[in-house]
């Protein structure tokens, strides 16, 4: 499978290995390949040229230069809209060449194609859907539910695994601080969600221009519900009704930055990070890599700009006050290994095989300065199966669930995944580092409302100090075949499985 999709959904049954970022739970279909658009390079011979989306870096802070302005459109680009204070231009063009032809601009730092496919993507895929529960498993967890939990509370084994429960009991977070998830689009009418959302920081960048218009930040009925199990994750209310989030006293606005189809490309993630930071977020979180490169090499010209575009946006919303948490992804890969070789990208476009070092080819924004990165742990604590990890890359871990046959929950749960609101008003479970991600932004936003002053600097130093140190698996056989399936280093308060360890949410709201 080669198109890429969030860090969502992962579908791991008993005796198979890990699964990738592209594959569902049960009962989905796999996410189809999109039939190959031209690749930008093939483009140029074609009499018919594809119009592309690009990014050209400036100055930051100046506008877009007289010169810059007249090149771009000299080279057939029209401007869709500029960031001036990060000096970022997204812009539109025919022109094969436009790239290559604006970069020797003086003034311009970089430029590059965001995407392969064309304006608007012409691919269509299955997005899959996640399991549902059925009204007979909503209605029997709700009548075993303890005193005090919501109904569905009892199947979130990922809640005590982090405190959170006993976090509850102190603390359910500030309903002044506000968590933006970047993502496909979050259903802000589903009863879990509607009591703590934040209207005026949503926003649909998917063109990389914001749409304010009402409703803009929900997904579309074929669309992923990705985003709406990510937001009730963080911020579920305790209102009597279905589960319970991490922080649910906190606010959760939605940033659609997905297209259709599924891609996230660069100026909409771009616009997210810039709308965040000019809305008063304070965390955002990021389950997702950049489309379509899953790493973005400096050396290439396109991905350099790339890599420029996103990183300057998300320092940006750490300036004006965000911490930006990002799932580290499902390939078990090493980050912190000499090599990796990634197979799937471009994801828009024809993938080819390709060896990377990972020093120099990042996934964005998860691999960027400043980023929370964030590994994934099944119900027993350990790894899940599918999580990247890598010493010096890897902060922290949290629930993002695995199967059953690695690591089963303890009654009264019975699903080793995540359970999540899904659009239209009903749950469903989800598995993944993008689950993973999302609990630790909670934590980082209970962390917030207990200390509403700290910068975000001051809040992940926190974030890193709380957490359960977590020991290296050592052997890690987590399919008990007999064989190592990723080797841990370092201490056990600063590894490549775990990170500074695992969010510690009641630790959040005592210290």
């Amino acid at each position: 499978m080669t198109a890429s999709r969030p860090r969502r959904a992962l579908v791991i049954p008993a005796g198979m290995a890990m699964a990738t970022a592209l594959a569902f739970l049960p009962n989905t279909a796999a996410t189809a390949a999109p039939t190959a658009p031209p690749a930008a390079g093939a483009a140029a011979s074609s009499a018919d040229a594809t119009p592309l989306s690009y990014v050209v870096n400036v100055r930051a802070g100046h506008g877009v230069p007289a010169q810059v302005k007249k090149a771009i459109g000299k080279a057939g680009g029209t401007i869709v809209t500029s960031y001036d204070r990060i000096g970022v231009v997204v812009v539109h063009s025919s022109n094969p060449d436009f790239a290559g032809a604006v970069r020797k601009v003086p003034g311009v730092h970089s430029a590059g194609a965001t995407r392969n496919a064309p304006l608007p993507s012409a691919a269509t895929t299955d997005t899959g859907a996640p399991k549902v529960l059925s009204a007979a498993e909503v209605a029997e967890a709700g009548a075993e539910a303890a005193a005090g939990q919501d109904p569905l509370q009892g199947l979130q084994w990922d809640l005590p695994a982090i405190k959170a429960d006993k976090a509850h009991e102190k603390s359910l977070g500030s309903p002044k601080v506000t968590v933006a998830v970047i993502d496909t689009g979050v259903d802000d009418t589903h009863p879990d969600i509607a009591p703590n959302f934040d209207r005026a920081a949503s926003v649909n960048c998917v063109s990389g221009k914001p749409d304010t218009s009402e409703g803009a930040w929900r997904p579309g009925p074929s669309e992923s519900a990705h985003g709406t199990h990510v937001a009730g994750e963080i911020a579920a209310a305790k209102n009597g009704v279905g589960m319970t989030g991490v922080a649910p006293g906190v606010k959760v606005s939605g940033i659609k930055v997905s297209n259709p189809d599924g891609y996230f490309y660069t100026e909409a993630v771009v616009c997210g990070f810039m709308w965040a930071a000019e809305h008063g977020v304070d965390v955002t979180n990021n389950s997702y890599y950049t489309d379509p490169w899953y790493f973005n090499c400096k050396n290439d010209p396109d991905q350099k700009a790339l890599v420029e575009a996103v990183t300057r946006a998300s320092r940006y919303a750490e300036k004006k006050g965000a911490v930006n948490v990002a799932a580290a992804g499902n390939e078990n890969y090493d980050l912190s290994a000499d090599e990796i070789t990634d197979p799937v990208s471009p994801n828009d476009g024809p993938p080819s095989d390709r060896v990377i070092d990972p020093s120099e080819c990042l996934d964005i924004p998860t691999q960027l300065p400043g980023v929370v990165t964030v590994a994934a742990t099944g119900a027993k604590g350990l790894k899940s199966s599918f999580s990247n990890y890598g010493r010096g890359v890897v902060d922290i871990a949290a629930p993002g669930g695995d199967s059953t046959a690695y690591q089963p929950p303890q009654a009264p749960a019975t699903s080793g995944l995540i359970l999540g609101p899904l659009p239209g008003g009903r749950w469903g479970y989800m598995a993944g580092t993008s689950m993973a991600a999302p609990h630790v932004a909670g934590v980082a936003a209970l962390i917030k409302s207990t200390h509403p002053y700290a910068p975000p600097s001051l809040v992940k130093a926190l974030l890193y100090a709380q957490a359960d140190a977590t020991a290296c698996t050592d052997p890690y056989d987590i399919n008990g075949d007999g064989k190592v399936d990723a080797v841990c280093e370092g201490p056990k308060n600063r590894n490549g499985f775990y990170g500074w360890g695992t969010a510690d949410a009641l630790d959040a709201v005592t210290r």
